[in-house]
């Protein structure tokens, strides 16, 4: 009579990041890639300006920031026309703001695939997070058209512009992430991010420079990652002026921000498929 085979006892590994496997996400990357095409597709799909409402948003903005701040208000653009100044910051809100809203509801948008399927949880968030940058590709296009009309010209620092786009998705996945994980299990999440988004737009310098904070509040003001963000971005583009030291007080936010919210998102992964 043989023996049965021994019991084999599968346990979540200990840690808080003992459950992040990279190679398992590169294994999943083809479903990542499928769940970015799909997102793209969905976005265009039936719509009556396609790719056009990505610009058109910040663009109107823009044409309203600049009366009120930059005609009425008389706010400083550091030397740059206010109208590309504000441009080039409403830039890169919309992708930032866009996409955090997008990686915020990626997993209860995709609920049955969370539910149904094996996976690592965090390949759709991650999926979800690149579609936004095709639409960044598009608000770049207009931006070099508004610099060619106010004779704006990027100067070498041009190059370093897919290291502040890097570093904008890094900050929307230190918040999306966590904030990923709560809107499982508290569906009223979503209405809070539109509110506390609105809050952070004024309190970064998407409509007024940076420089307007002085002294020691500079370091204070830079704990906003979307500080360092937007003035590296303004500096690689339309010539603004370049970050200072206090920029490396955002990388640092940024950096341990990412961490935490990559250990918040893994400690709640295995209740996803209970709760969602």
């Amino acid at each position: 009579m043989t023996e049965p085979p021994p019991w084999i006892e599968n346990r979540a590994p200990e840690g808080p990041l003992s459950l992040l496997s990279l190679e398992e996400l590169w294994r999943y990357r083809e479903l990542g890639f499928v769940l970015a095409a799909r997102d793209l597709k969905v976005r265009y799909k039936q719509t009556l300006l396609g790719a056009a409402w990505v610009v058109l948003q910040p663009v109107l903005a823009a044409a309203i920031f600049t009366i009120v701040f930059g005609r009425l208000a008389g706010l400083p653009s550091d030397g740059v026309p206010y109208a590309v100044f504000v441009f080039s910051g409403l830039v890169v809100w919309s992708f930032f703001s866009g996409t955090l809203t997008t990686v915020a509801q990626s997993l209860v948008q995709n609920r049955d695939l969370v539910t149904k399927t094996y996976f690592p949880s965090l390949v759709v968030p991650l999926a979800l997070a690149l579609p936004g940058l095709v639409d960044l590709g598009f608000s770049l296009v207009v931006l070099g058209v508004v610099m060619a009309v106010y004779g704006v010209v990027p100067g070498a620092a041009l190059a370093l512009l897919p290291v502040w786009a890097l570093a904008c998705l890094l900050v929307v996945l230190a918040a999306g992430l966590p904030l990923a994980a709560l809107n499982v299990k508290y569906r009223d999440v979503r209405h809070t991010l539109g509110f506390l988004v609105q809050v952070l737009l004024f309190a970064s310098p998407v409509v007024y420079a940076s420089s307007l904070v002085e002294g020691g509040w500079r370091y204070v003001y830079a704990l906003n990652p979307m500080v360092a963000v937007l003035d590296g971005f303004r500096w690689s583009t339309v010539g603004g002026p370049a970050p200072g030291l206090e920029a490396i007080v955002s990388l640092a936010v940024i950096v341990v921000g990412l961490i935490v919210g990559v250990i918040v998102f893994l400690r709640a992964d295995r209740h996803f498929a209970d709760l969602i």
